[in-house]
Order: C-alpha cells, then sequence, then structure tokens
C-alpha cells in the first residue's frame, strides 16, 4: 500500500460531480458494495457510530458515516439542505485519507453515486436471498432512490412485472411512466395486493409506521427494507420477524437506526457473512427473507476507490 502523496499517483484526487455521474454504473457499484459488504464482517474492519449534526437553515441537516478498513479508511458526508432553489437538495461527499499517514488523498463528490451504492446493497441482496426464478417486484415509494432500486433488481432478476405502492396517486402514475419508458413493465397497486402478488417486496420511504400487515406477505417473499437510517424510521411489521429470515449490513448500526432497531432479541445475520459462505442464506423456497439496509461508510469507501480507478484509466 502506498503512503501519503504516493497515494493514487502522487497527488490529491478530486473527482466533482460531473466525472462521478459520468463513471458511475449498476455494475461498478454492485461489485463495490459486495466487496464491502464482505470486508465489513472482517475483524480488521471498524465502522463507527454515525453523527447527525443540523445546519443554520431550517431543517437542514448533515451526516457523518466513517469506517477504516486495512486500505480503505475515510468517511461519507451526507446533507439535505431543503431550501435550495437552484441545486440539489440533497449531498453526498466521500473524503479518502492515507492508511499511513492520515493525510487527505481523495475527495469524490458523490450525490448520484449514492443512489447508485444504496440501490446496489439491495441488488446484493436480492442476488443472495430472492429465490432464482423471483420475477414479480412490488416497490414501496416513488421517489427518487426507489427508480434507482427497481433498476438495479433489474439487473440481477428478469423482472416481469413491477406493482408500485404510492401514497400519492399522481406521483405513482409518473413513477410507473417513468419505469415504462425504461422498457420496465410497471403497473399501480395497493399495499395488499402487492404483498400478495409479489416475489420480492422493497420498502424505500421514509416511513416511521409499517406499510403493511404482515399477514399479507406469503410464502417464499423476499424483502429489502432500505429506508430506515435513523432513529424512529420504520418501514416493516414487526411480527414478520417471528417467522422470517433476518439480514442486514452491519447489525450493530441496524439495532440503532436501522429497521432492526424495532427487535428484541431476534437472531440476525451479516449478509456479508452469506456471500463469503460463512452463514447459510436462503435455504428453502418458502422461506421469507428480509435484509435491511441502514447504508455503512465502507460501501462508500469501496465505492469511491473504484471511481478513482477508473478515473486513471
Amino acid at each position: 500500500m502506498k503512503s501519503g502523496r504516493e497515494y493514487w499517483g502522487g497527488k490529491m484526487i478530486y473527482l466533482d460531480e460531473n466525472q462521478t455521474a459520468q463513471l458511475i454504473s449498476h455494475d461498478l457499484a454492485y461489485i463495490a458494495v459486495k466487496e464491502a459488504l464482505v470486508a465489513a464482517t472482517c475483524n480488521e474492519t471498524r465502522l463507527f457510530p454515525v453523527v447527525n449534526a443540523s445546519g443554520p437553515q431550517t431543517d437542514s441537516v448533515f451526516s457523518l458515516k466513517s469506517a477504516c478498513t486495512s486500505t480503505l479508511v475515510g468517511w461519507k458526508t451526507g446533507t439535505y439542505w431543503p431550501d435550495n432553489q437552484n441545486i440539489p437538495c440533497h449531498g453526498t461527499t466521500v473524503f479518502l485519507l492515507s492508511p499511513q499517514t492520515g493525510e487527505l488523498v481523495a475527495a469524490v463528490a458523490a450525490s448520484k453515486v449514492n443512489a447508485y451504492r444504496t440501490a446496489a446493497a439491495d441488488a446484493v441482496a436480492v442476488d443472495y436471498l430472492a429465490r432464482k426464478d423471483a420475477s414479480v417486484l412490488s416497490v414501496f415509494g416513488t421517489g427518487h432512490q426507489a427508480e434507482y432500486e427497481v433498476l438495479a433488481i433489474s439487473a440481477v432478476r428478469h423482472i416481469s412485472r413491477v406493482i408500485v405502492v404510492g401514497r400519492n396517486k399522481s406521483n405513482t402514475e409518473s413513477f410507473v411512466g417513468r419505469l415504462a419508458k425504461q422498457g420496465v413493465p410497471a403497473e399501480a397497486g395497493t399495499a395488499q395486493f402487492a404483498c400478495e402478488h409479489t416475489d420480492i417486496i422493497v420498502t424505500a420511504t421514509t416511513a416511521k409506521e409499517p406499510l403493511f400487515v404482515a399477514d399479507w406477505v406469503k410464502a417464499g417473499t423476499h424483502i429489502s427494507a432500505m429506508g430506515a437510517d435513523k432513529i424512529g424510521k420504520q418501514e416493516l411489521p414487526v411480527a414478520l420477524y417471528q417467522y422470517a429470515k433476518l439480514y442486514c449490513d452491519h447489525e450493530p448500526q441496524s439495532l440503532v437506526i436501522g429497521e432492526f432497531q424495532h427487535t428484541q432479541d431476534a437472531s440476525i445475520t451479516e449478509i456479508g457473512k452469506v456471500i463469503a459462505g460463512e452463514s447459510a442464506g436462503r435455504e428453502s423456497a418458502n422461506d421469507i427473507t428480509v435484509f435491511d439496509s441502514s447504508g455503512i461508510a465502507v460501501q462508500d469507501l469501496f465505492v469511491a476507490a473504484k471511481l478513482i480507478e477508473l478515473s486513471q484509466k
């Protein structure tokens, strides 16, 4: 491993939003996030508690997620400034330090990248936990992130039908239309209909209470809960955990700010161990599997590193 200013060619690296938006892809994000999820289970990897803070603007917030591996050290800053007019309200930047000297060696603007990175965790979970013949996808949420989730999953499973569940009819119809323009067959549906007619459920919302009833979920379903990343958020019914197999990206974080903050004494497996072959994933076509993605910093570091490597070619 190089150190100090020898890192990545001897100079500080900066990739702006235009560069990273052109470099990112679902394939790159999938590979990086899969490697990161395995790395998260290694003894030398450390993930630190999330720091949430606020800015001077009303309701403005920012967070810091940091991690350290044997080869990558750094943090991701996510921002939300709701009153922004001519620039996006959400922003993401990843900072990398030299593991040897602590020098800042790279800054990577990653707002669009963050959507790919989040969706990639979902795609990895679906790839390792959903039935191989799973083809019907139900997505709760119609926002910016939901579209990335659908496209990422479509890259790892042949999706023949997407059922969209949204709170707002206009937004739901608009989302269905956007998916159709990209060749994804989609339709609107109620929460109960979506659960009862699907193989994969994805929740990508800011909900603070369950989006559906546990009894609606049929045997063999895989569920990816993508929305809970703060105390108080909740998308899934707790009753589901009594008979589902539970997985997450990083258990200590999932239990504090993720979906599993609402569980008590549940058995939870980090998906990196499934990928590495150290723990069992789906064992039966009738298993109900649940993956909680609270979003961990090591994913951001691995994606940023791959973007830098690609930019240097």
